[in-house]
């Protein structure tokens, strides 16, 4: 596949089947005389009932509408997942390396958001992909904040209802408008702790006078280590904060063997663009999200 998009082959795939992250009914293809044309590869839980994200969607160059049968492709899949009783359409996610040509990259993503668009996956979420590899500085211990462990998930809970007030973070600027602050915090701490991160890890912030600062969540997910989830509250915010619980999670992950670190955030969200590159970290890749509206 020449295209400059990540997909999953035939080790990632087979990797996915062992795992029960892939699964054969989660596996579409579209075919014509035994010859594939078309492949689209969705990922769940090994627990789950249903597919959470499509992880790759292939069509072969030779096909001349590539947009219209991978519509087709997708569209067919919804339906059959949502008469499995799936209650909402997976995300599409996209990754395309950063030193990728424009055009070539464009042309890549193009056909195939146009294509989730026609299956109902409308809303369309860019982010950047950042990295931090062992042979880069390690950053320098908070001098600001005081950071705790909290094992009480309730006292968490708060915290992450806190952060959730104004966020630059789309994904849970969705969530709060969908289902509320409250639930939307619930979800994204069940979230973190569904992870393969130690939950151990996570950390909350304070000022030298005891004041709630934000919260830091490293973590890993089945290929690498993660940042997870930060925020710093909305009374504090504006005061560089955020490079001291990005500086605490780069290390705590350090501590607990990550060679290397990967983290997404929002185009749109620049001071925590400007807080990875202030750490060292690089934005090797983009993301593209693309999901179905909040009310359908």
């Amino acid at each position: 596949m020449s295209e400059p998009i990540d997909w999953v082959g035939p080790d990632q795939l087979d990797d996915g089947l062992k795992s029960g992250h892939y699964r054969p009914e989660w596996t579409w293809i579209a075919e014509d005389g035994g010859k594939l044309l078309a492949r689209a590869v969705w990922w769940g839980l090994p627990d789950g009932a249903h597919p959470l994200a499509l992880d790759c969607l292939y069509v072969h160059e030779s096909v001349g509408d590539r947009q219209a049968l991978a519509a087709h492709l997708i569209a067919s899949a919804h339906r059959h997942f949502q008469a499995q009783g799936m209650p909402r359409l997976p995300e599409f996610h996209l990754f395309s390396p950063g030193d990728a040509p424009p055009a070539e990259a464009a042309a890549a993503l193009g056909w195939r958001i146009e294509a989730a668009a026609a299956a109902g996956l409308t809303d369309v979420l860019r982010r950047l992909r950042y990295e931090w590899t062992a042979d880069g500085t390690v950053p320098a211990a908070p001098e600001r904040l005081v950071f705790r462990p909290e094992p009480d998930d309730e006292v968490f809970l708060g915290a992450f209802r806190e952060v959730a007030e104004g966020t630059l973070d789309t994904t849970t600027r969705r969530a709060v408008a969908r289902h509320g602050v409250a639930q939307a915090a619930r979800d994204d701490l069940e979230g973190y702790r569904d992870m393969p991160g130690d939950r151990d890890w996570w950390r909350l912030a304070y000022t030298p006078d005891g004041t709630l600062a934000g919260l830091a969540v490293p973590s890993r997910n089945d290929q690498n280590f993660v940042v997870g989830y930060l925020g710093v509250v909305p009374s504090l915010r504006g005061r560089g904060y955020v490079d001291e619980l990005l500086a605490e999670t780069t290390r705590i992950l350090l501590a607990a063997g990550a060679r290397r670190i990967t983290a997404d955030t929002d185009l749109p969200n620049r001071p925590m663009a400007a807080a990875f590159d202030r750490a060292g970290y690089r934005n090797f890749a983009s993301r593209t999200v693309l999901s179905a509206p909040a009310d359908s």
